[in-house]
């Protein structure tokens, strides 16, 4: 399968198991806005054949990148990142996971950074929607804060509100599997 099918068979999955919409709005999303479409990326990320898919979709995209880790805010991030460390190590180019905790442990170690990095490595910031950046942005101040180096963001689906431009201030290289664009034609198409 090349990326365009990979790509292709993605879109299936997620219309078929994350996606939702309605032409009365009923969705609330985590910025507060109402949409009349709504991406739950859960049973896509964590389905066996979707996260087979995401990870050598990821892999692929970061053939240039020195990068050696990806990770971002639990917990859209964490089967992203975990589907790219299989695929990378099966691969042979091994890029580990890591998870950014919404709040540092208050036990322990206090980590708000969980994985095998150390500060100066250089990393992917990882997310499963982006509408408008915020929880993305979170997860590179952290990762900032813990002394990373971020090399870019990739999101799974960008929704193109406006998120993409928001952390694009921070981070200069974002990019998406695929954007609502791209999902919606399909949609449209009915599949």
């Amino acid at each position: 399968m090349d990326i365009q099918e990979r790509k292709e068979r993605l879109i299936a999955i997620i219309l078929e198991r994350s996606f939702k919409y309605s032409d009365n709005p009923p969705f609330k999303l985590v910025s507060g806005r109402t949409s009349n479409y709504y991406f739950n990326c859960k049973p896509t990320t964590l389905d066996p054949e979707g996260m087979n898919l995401i990870g050598e979709l990821l892999f692929a995209m970061l053939a240039d990148s020195a990068a050696t880790a990806a990770g971002g805010l639990t917990l859209g991030a964490d089967p992203i990142a975990n589907a790219l460390a299989v695929i990378s190590f099966q691969k042979g180019r091994p890029i580990k996971s890591f998870i950014v905790r919404k709040e540092a442990k208050d036990h322990g170690m206090m980590y708000g950074i969980e994985g095998n990095i150390r500060p100066g490595e250089t990393v992917v910031i990882l997310d499963d929607v982006i509408t408008t950046g915020g929880s993305t942005i979170a997860a590179i101040e952290r990762a900032e804060t813990a002394g990373l180096r971020i090399e870019r963001v990739i999101a799974l689906i960008d929704r193109e509100e406006g998120g993409r431009e928001n952390i694009a201030a921070r981070v200069s290289r974002v990019e998406a599997v695929l954007t609502r664009t791209e999902i919606m034609a399909r949609y449209r198409k009915g599949q």
